[in-house]
């Protein structure tokens, strides 16, 4: 389990890595820009981005490129679909840079989560609180232990 953090750890970062856009902030960019808040890095073509990317460095090291793409873009996308199932918001961009428009599911099982020091608050620890029940059967499936396959014993 020790070798496997790591590499857990960097697929929980991208899978966080659209929230990177709340930097934009600090800049003056006002949420409702293409470039604000679950705009242009929660959009699908965006996940396409980052999956390419990812299959460059995996290719450096020599390592099953496509596959890790495919992964990491999904990884990327599943983050803009969940936001989607939020109950605040604007809207997700997922379909950039075809249209600006913003898309939420018809369902709204997620509360939507505080921005910044706002996730320290009781609000935002109930939020988590939720999200850490909503998504536990994953996270058990994630660490449940598993059994070693063996090779068959070879015919003599």
């Amino acid at each position: 389990m020790a070798t496997l953090a790591p590499s857990m750890a960097g697929w929980a970062l991208l899978s966080m890595l659209p929230d990177s856009d709340v930097i934009g902030f600090s800049f003056g960019i006002p949420y409702t820009s293409i470039w604000g808040h679950r705009g242009v890095t929660h959009s699908f073509a965006f996940a396409l981005v980052v999956g390419a990317a990812v299959a460059l460095l995996v290719r450096r090291r020599r390592g099953a490129a496509f596959p890790t793409a495919l992964l990491a873009a999904l990884v990327v996308m599943s983050h803009g679909l969940l936001d989607t199932l939020t109950d605040g918001g604007r809207g997700i961009a997922l379909l950039w840079p075809f249209t600006d428009r913003r898309y939420f599911a018809p369902w709204h099982p997620i509360p939507v989560s505080p921005i910044g020091m706002g996730l320290l608050t009781r609000f935002g620890m109930q939020v988590a609180m939720h999200e850490m029940l909503l998504f536990a059967p994953l996270f058990a499936y994630a660490v449940w232990p598993r059994r070693e396959k063996r090779p068959a014993p070879a015919m003599r």
